[in-house]
């Protein structure tokens, strides 16, 4: 910069001492008109750079930068300069996004980027392949558009991706994807695909498993146990090995009936043809017949109190509702010692959710074991579990019907001081 300010400066003082010298040999007017014409002619100089400049500047990626003369020379020197870093960090911006796209092509998920609107911005080759995509065309255009299914329209428009989504017949009728959504640079997000149609099938091979099986143990389960007890109630059994083992083979085989049983309907439950069957449901009046159910299996052992503090009415299956209510009644009786209190309450919270809770004053559950409760066959206790007559399915049981009815299940425990169970339902299943 001072490089330039001296050039300037040094003409403009030369021009004028040139001036000088002929106003005092050939008079004013000579030299006033030869300091105009230096004048001029710098004029012109700079133009002609400036012209150079204003081409370059029409496509600066396809023409170099041009070549100056005094003061100038300097300024495209550095303009030159900085145009080779440019390029350079480009070029290396340009390479890293190229492996960035090669990396992402070779991973095992679908992957597409939305920006806050849900217009896609770019996507990889699974991606193109699991939804269909077209990158020549569908680039710029609303993912709802071309992912149409209801559920994956209702997933996106909820908002809440903590949960993936299996979507069914994405592109062809037996492909089944598992889809994520996770955010990204403020609003923007990348849905992950995966295809899952293998694993959906073996699952599928699992539950239709569980329940042909349970279905064939059904049967001799209950000849045996109408077999057990006949004989216990024959008036003559002289053998005292089978007056004590009757009743233990008549336990065990009611237990096992009732462990088939929960198997049978958990693979109800996990069946997806077995659709909702939603009515308006009066919960006060179904909570009164849980209530006297519970006196009848606590038999005066405990303190059994029911608390309507609602009577708003529900949306939701009748026999599932009963089933997942009951559930946790009868755990709360089984877990809680002779003397203690069990408490059942309907309410509406401030935020308009219908919550179902059993609060118990048992042995209580650690803190550690929370997360595993809803886990088939999984006991904090194994040996008090079985004694209390428990299957180990109760709470899956309960963790799906709650997930049938857009519900939570929360827990809150601790030991030597007791439970709640909480069934929390969305204020849109209420029924004023």
């Amino acid at each position: 910069m001072f490089d330039i300010w001296r050039q300037a400066l040094t003409y403009l003082l030369l021009s004028s001492l040139l001036s000088l010298i002929l106003w005092a040999v050939a008079g004013p007017f000579s030299a006033v008109v030869v300091f105009a014409a230096l004048l001029m002619f710098r004029w012109l100089f700079h133009v002609r750079n400036l012209v150079k400049l204003g081409y370059w500047l029409e496509s600066p990626e396809t023409r170099n930068v041009p070549e100056g003369e005094g003061p100038w020379e300097d300024v495209f020197a550095r303009l030159n300069k900085m145009v080779r870093e440019h390029r350079k960090e480009r070029t290396k911006r340009a390479s890293a996004l190229h492996d960035m796209e090669l990396a992402t092509s070779a991973l095992p998920e679908g992957v597409v980027s939305l920006d806050k609107t849900d217009h896609i911005e770019w996507f990889n080759p699974l991606a193109e392949k699991h939804l269909g995509l077209d990158s020549s065309r569908d680039i710029g255009q609303q993912i709802t558009y071309l992912v149409r299914q209801p559920e994956f329209v209702e997933y996106l428009a909820a908002k809440n991706f903590a949960e993936p989504l299996l979507l069914h017949g994405a592109r062809q009728d037996d492909l089944v994807l598992s889809c994520k959504l996770v955010g990204y640079s403020g609003n923007k997000k990348l849905l992950v695909t995966r295809d899952v149609t293998r694993f959906e099938h073996i699952e599928t091979m699992r539950r239709d498993f569980v329940a042909n099986v349970s279905h064939e143990l059904l049967t001799p389960l209950t000849v045996v146990n109408g077999f057990v007890e006949t004989m216990q109630d024959m008036p003559s059994l002289e053998n005292d090995m089978a007056r004590r083992a009757l009743p233990m083979m008549g336990e065990q085989t009611m237990r096992m009936t009732h462990l088939v049983g929960d198997l049978l309907t958990l693979s109800k439950l996990e069946d997806r043809s077995n659709v909702l069957k939603e009515e308006v449901l009066d919960v006060p009046a179904m909570l009164s017949n849980c209530y006297q159910v519970g006196l009848e299996l606590s038999a005066g052992q405990h303190k059994v109190r029911l608390e309507l503090l609602s009577d708003a009415k529900l949306t939701g299956c009748a026999e599932e509702l009963r089933s997942a209510f009951g559930n946790l009644m009868s755990n709360a009786i089984r877990y809680t010692p002779p003397g203690g209190e069990i408490v059942i309450r309907w309410q509406v919270l401030a935020d308009g959710q219908p919550v179902y809770s059993v609060q118990d004053s048992g042995i209580g559950i650690a803190l550690q074991h929370i997360p595993r409760l809803t886990e088939r066959f999984y006991r904090v206790d194994s040996s008090r579990s079985r004694a209390t007559g428990g299957t180990g399915l109760g709470l899956a049981i309960v963790k799906h019907i709650v997930n049938r009815h857009q519900a939570h299940l929360d827990i809150s425990s601790e030991e030597g001081k007791g439970s709640t169970f909480s069934i929390v339902f969305p204020a849109s299943r209420r029924v004023a």
